[in-house]
């Protein structure tokens, strides 16, 4: 990381890839050091000074939060609010956000907090860059949030955090805030007028979520390619179906990019002749089809999940240049809503995709002569092998449970705190979700990737020395380090494991 170019927080468009380097420790944040840009976020705290010297009214600063905004707040007790508000939102519940996800989140909160319109003082930004720096990680419960008003709940452990208070991950081990800031020769943050505000009222941890799932994602569109190719090789299925011109008929960008991709691992230079049937079932035949409308979504789901990104997302908008305090909603965070939505569904179809292709390989009514369970076992004991048996019903448990998790959070909008906040959102339960949906998807992948590989195997071992096309042939060797065969039963759970942590870190190289 010492060696990287450093992610600059402040002006400049940030893109998912940036918060995603920041979050994952490849890249360290720092904050735009121009004089100019120091000034215009002072700027914004200073006006604020200036109002509550003429005694102005001035949303959670000088009022109650929410529907406690007609409750007038008493100049001399003013400088309380930010600590009350932090400390009554520490109900969250649910697991921990895990060290990378908590990153995301004060990454995307500091990007935000860079426009100069949420009124909070320099010290505050150079605060929340020294966690990433020095790896100060507020422990955030993923649950409390409806996902309007900001995500209240989780932030305030950021606000807390930065005050001094609640607990954090540091050096490998839980601390309180309070030790972790003497440890380190800092004060710790006495937040002003509504610097609490700003840091909690605002979509920092969805979008960060968004984020790490936009990734993933992107990731597995491209592993969901290269297994299809593995499987028809392994099922000799028909290589015209993913013919250039049959996609030029019907050209939506991301399925004709999938086909150009299995072509590419095909090797395909010329029309082939089936080995078995004229069209595959559809798994193999519609493969680019299913993927492709991932391929072509992640174009719009990257626009809504960095623009929100890169926005002042809080409330009130401080505008220090005209001398206005603006009142709105910009907490909503519908559209990481509908993005997180999307992408539930859409991984879901993958985790359906591959389940079915991994029902074909083990079916010996349909895998074109591949042992049954693609179990590799010699005459001599194939009656009491099973090969994928079992790999193949846990398989088809996870797809289901993406299936089932498809359904859209957005929908469920709750009417809460006295009716203030009555259309929300649900982004942070919709990121949530679509996180979860990735996970058991790449479940079905690690399960049909090592399948497939040993469905090419036992094809090779049956058909002598024909060669596997170069993309292909460096993918089983590679896999073959990992998996050896499966020739007499073994539990598969570790080799799965040790699969999901290779997809998870991306480890093999799919696609330029």
């Amino acid at each position: 990381m010492n060696d990287a170019e450093p992610v600059i927080f402040g002006e400049n468009h940030l893109r998912i890839e940036d918060l995603l380097a920041v979050a994952q420790r490849r890249a360290p944040a720092r904050l735009q050091a121009d004089a100019a840009f120091r000034e215009r976020i002072a700027r914004g705290a200073q006006f604020l000074d200036t109002l509550l010297d003429r005694e102005g009214v001035i949303y959670g600063v000088t009022t109650g939060y929410g529907d406690s905004c007609v409750v007038a707040v008493p100049l001399h007790q003013v400088e309380a609010l930010p600590q009350h508000l932090f400390t009554f939102h520490g109900c969250g519940l649910g697991k921990l956000l895990d060290a990378e996800a908590t990153r995301a989140v004060l990454a995307a909160r500091l990007r935000s907090l860079t426009h100069g319109m949420s009124g909070v003082r320099i010290e505050l930004l150079d605060r929340l860059q020294a966690f990433l720096e020095f790896d100060v990680l507020p422990l955030i419960p993923e649950e409390g949030s409806v996902g309007a008003s900001g995500d209240l709940t989780p932030l305030s452990y950021v606000a807390a955090a930065l005050a001094g208070e609640r607990d954090v991950m540091f050096g490998g081990e839980r601390r309180s805030a309070a030790e972790v800031h003497r440890h380190l020769g800092w004060t710790p943050l006495t937040l002003r007028p509504k610097e609490a505000l700003a840091l909690m009222n605002g979509t920092a941890v969805m979008t960060g979520l968004a984020c790490l799932a936009y990734a993933r994602a992107d990731y597995l569109l491209k592993l969901a390619t290269r297994i299809t190719a593995l499987n028809v090789v392994a099922l000799e299925g028909n290589p015209e179906h993913f013919d250039e011109r049959l996609f030029a008929a019907k050209p939506h960008p991301g399925q004709t990019q999938v086909a150009a991709w299995i072509r590419q691992d095909l090797a395909i230079e010329a029309p082939t002749a089936p080995l078995h049937r004229l069209q595959d079932r559809y798994s193999l035949r519609c493969a680019p089809h299913v993927l492709g409308v991932l391929a072509d979504s992640l174009g719009l789901l990257r626009q809504f999940i960095e623009t929100e990104l890169n926005s002042a997302n809080d409330n009130p908008i401080i505008d220090a240049d005209n001398e206005r305090v603006l009142h709105g909603g910009h907490f909503y965070g519908g559209h990481i809503a509908f993005a997180m939505d999307s992408l539930k569904n859409l991984v879901a179809n993958v985790a359906d995709l591959l389940d079915r292709q991994l029902a074909l390989l083990v079916d010996s009514r349909y895998n074109h002569g591949l042992p049954s369970n693609l179990s590799g076992a010699p005459a001599a004991t194939a009656m009491i092998n099973h090969g994928f048996k079992a790999v193949q019903i846990g398989t088809s448990a996870w797809a289901a449970e993406a299936l089932k998790n498809s359904m859209p959070a957005s929908v469920f909008s709750r009417s809460t705190e006295c009716h203030n906040q009555d259309k929300v959102s649900m982004g942070t339960i919709a990121a949530r979700d679509a996180l979860r949906s990735l996970e058991l998807t790449e479940q079905v992948a690690a399960a049909t990737l090592i399948a497939a590989n040993q469905g090419v195997w036992l094809r090779q071992r049956s058909q002598g020395t024909r060669p596997l096309p170069a993309p292909l042939q460096a993918m089983h060797a590679a896999l073959g380090e990992d998996f050896p065969p499966l020739i007499e039963d073994r539990a598969m759970e570790g080799e799965l494991r040790l699969c999901l942590q290779r997809i998870r870190a991306q480890h093999w190289g799919l696609y330029a």
